[in-house]
């Protein structure tokens, strides 16, 4: 299934969670997840199943002043 991942075309898995498409980036805490413009608790990332098409984010805090 194709899924964007950051506006990001990725090719995952047809049973892949939010977690393989974590994973599929390689991305580093601390981080924040949305599908679909809804945030997904970190422990429901393995339960989280996508779908074709689905718009994940991951994001990362940013600091500064």
């Amino acid at each position: 299934m194709k899924v964007l991942i950051n506006q990001q075309t990725h090719e995952l898995d047809g049973y892949a969670t939010l977690a393989d498409a974590v994973a599929a980036i390689e991305a580093r805490p601390p981080f924040a997840a949305a599908v679909n413009t809804q945030f997904v608790p970190r422990t429901q990332y393995a339960q989280h199943p996508l779908c074709d098409g689905d718009q994940v984010e991951i994001i990362s805090p940013v600091t500064g002043g």
